[in-house]
């Protein structure tokens, strides 16, 4: 499949047919576990806000379009980390710092993020940025364990492996984050996320989540 042509070839009436990596079974498990997580969770996230509320009066949440299952883009729910501007910040960083340059389009990643605010950094380096994503999990647009979700601009660095991550609903946690998230490089990643695609099992995604509480504690490869 060609990249070029490739958001066609996703959005086809055949693409849309096919049943997301694990079928009703691991939707259940996500269903279940997502909506107990999110209950237990509510009096963190309501605090969380209520800090981000009284420190920097922009929005709580912010929604980045994806790519989920088949194609379909949504919006990936975070608790925001970044300066409102963002967008801005990080070309102007860019632009005046050459060595950001080449570690951002090597790796999508930059370790000292200009766009971070002082309470983005601790949500991210503990992953509770990542708890409105529960919502994402309930609404069925992503999966507890999956692909890392990319957006747009990404597909094209996936080459033909894209198949694979459209094959199922990208996940909060996945072989990324517990092999080692951001000390991995974009290459790698893809490679994680293929693999994960085409040696699913459900055992496979218990052991994942086992090791996401280990990586979360040790804060392995936070940024």
């Amino acid at each position: 499949m060609s990249i070029v042509n490739a958001e066609l070839d996703l959005s086809s009436q055949s693409s849309k047919l096919k049943v997301p990596k694990g079928g009703v079974a691991k939707r259940a498990f996500d269903v279940v576990v997502a909506s107990t997580m999110l209950l237990f969770a509510l009096p963190a996230m309501f605090f969380i806000a209520v800090i981000m509320f009284s420190t920097d009066r922009g929005p709580i949440l912010f929604g980045h379009e994806r790519i989920g299952h088949n194609g379909k883009r949504f919006r990936c729910l975070k608790f925001r980390s970044m300066v409102v501007d963002s967008q801005t910040a990080l070309a102007r960083h860019l632009e005046l710092f050459p060595l950001a340059r080449a570690e951002w389009e090597a790796s999508q990643k930059l370790r000292d993020d200009p766009r971070i605010t002082a309470i983005g950094r601790f949500l991210r380096v503990t992953s509770l940025d990542e708890l409105p994503q529960l919502i994402n999990v309930i609404r069925g647009e992503m999966s507890l364990v999956g692909p890392r979700p990319i957006v747009q601009d990404e597909v094209v660095r996936y080459a033909a492996e894209i198949e694979h991550y459209t094959a199922t609903r990208p996940g909060i946690t996945g072989l990324w984050q517990v092999g080692g998230r951001s000390d991995v490089d974009y290459d790698h990643r893809v490679r994680l996320d293929s693999q994960y695609v085409r040696e699913w099992t459900f055992a496979g995604d218990l052991l994942i989540l086992l090791k996401t509480v280990k990586v979360v504690i040790a804060r392995t490869g936070s940024r």
